[in-house]
């Protein structure tokens, strides 16, 4: 995979998501304990072998860059490759989709030394060994390959969007849905093909005034060039929702789920922080959760997941809930089914609650 240059497109379409990305990007939302949605698909990319990454940037990347750094823990930190942060274009607004980002920076694709791209969202939640695709686009000869998930289009976290696809794994035409023995997919946005190629695409969808990488560029050509498409048969999720953010959370909850996502393709790796084990004190009951070292449990934890540096004191009792890094939980307080970003304090005896459909959301810094 030395010969394959990695692309992450932060390109964020409409989300429901504003109470969590108000500060920050879609991809740096911190998600299962102590990571963040990027880191997915960057492990991805290392574990497989690829070691030139550009990471195309949107607005509000401060938090982003300060998890990124160097790409040291990625072992992205080098004097030849490595990762590169690609910034917008200024003045361009988000309506003008992500072809435009793409060709800002042609002249950093075109100048890498690797034969090959993969392009790829910031914001899938899965763990995918990139060989394995790679070799079924050459053995296949290839102009495009995708890669999606037999995850039905109309599901609520079912990734990208739908495609049909032949019994040879050839992306087919839209009026094409009844072919005999064809499949039905949801596309990843995750694209391997010529880096020549790539590029004359986008310089071709520009002049044609197309906005969108994906549906423009890719899916208005299955006719005229060979595009195949390959299964991921894994753990797969895109966030759109406060909604799926908080079920796809409490999904990791579930052994099988987590051993799957974070083991079964390689590490995921995420930004370290030097900071002492879990303290369980003797009054502190904890059953079915995900809690992250720096925190300090007096209180009951129950069906939740706590990141970095969260204090539950003695008498208080969370359920059901995600705490971001640095909550406090105080004496007595009660918080169920909700959604806490950083810094959220919550005072003694105060009570909060949502419902599991509509989870509670307090924005970041907030006291209660």
């Amino acid at each position: 995979m030395d010969d394959v240059l990695g692309l992450i497109n932060l390109y964020e379409p409409p989300t429901n998501l504003a109470a969590i990305t108000q500060h920050r990007p879609l991809a740096a939302v911190p998600f299962g304990g102590r990571y963040r949605l990027i880191d997915f698909v960057l492990s991805s990319m290392v574990n497989s072998g690829i070691r030139n990454v550009g990471i195309m940037v949107e607005q509000k990347c401060r938090s982003l860059l300060d998890h990124l750094r160097s790409g040291k823990e990625w072992d992205l930190a080098r004097k030849r490759d490595g990762l590169f942060i690609l910034p917008p274009p200024e003045a361009v607004p988000t309506a003008c989709g992500d072809l435009h980002n793409f060709q800002y920076h042609l002249d950093y694709i075109r100048k890498s030394r690797q034969k090959y791209v993969l392009i790829t969202a910031g914001d899938t939640i899965c763990n995918v060994n990139y060989r394995e695709p790679f070799a079924f686009h050459r053995s296949k000869q290839a102009e495009v390959t995708l890669l999606y998930t037999s995850a039905p289009g109309n599901h609520p976290d079912a990734p990208g969007i739908k495609i049909n696809i032949g019994q040879n794994g050839r992306l087919l035409a839209g009026d094409e849905t009844s072919v005999a023995g064809g499949l039905q997919g949801s596309s990843l946005e995750m694209y391997i093909l010529q880096k020549d190629l790539f590029a004359d695409l986008i310089q071709e969808g520009r002049t044609k005034g197309y906005s969108d990488f994906g549906c423009d560029v890719i899916l208005k050509n299955r006719e005229r060039l060979k595009i195949f498409a390959y299964p991921h048969n894994g753990y797969t999720a895109r966030i759109r929702s406060l909604s799926s953010y908080y079920r796809q959370n409490m999904g990791l909850l579930q052994p099988e789920i987590w051993q799957e996502l974070f083991y079964r393709s390689g590490l995921i790796y995420t930004k370290i922080k030097d900071e002492a084990p879990v303290k369980y004190r003797e009054t502190a009951s904890v059953k079915n959760a995900l809690i992250a070292n720096g925190c300090i449990i007096e209180g009951q934890v129950e069906n939740s997941i706590l990141f970095r540096g969260v204090r539950v004191r003695k008498g208080a009792c969370v359920k059901n809930s995600i705490i971001m890094q640095k909550g406090d939980i105080a004496e007595n307080a009660a918080v169920e089914f909700a959604i806490c970003d950083k810094d959220v304090s919550v005072t003694a005896g105060k009570k909060v609650r949502g419902t599991e459909k509509a989870p509670l959301v307090i924005a970041k810094g907030c006291t209660i």
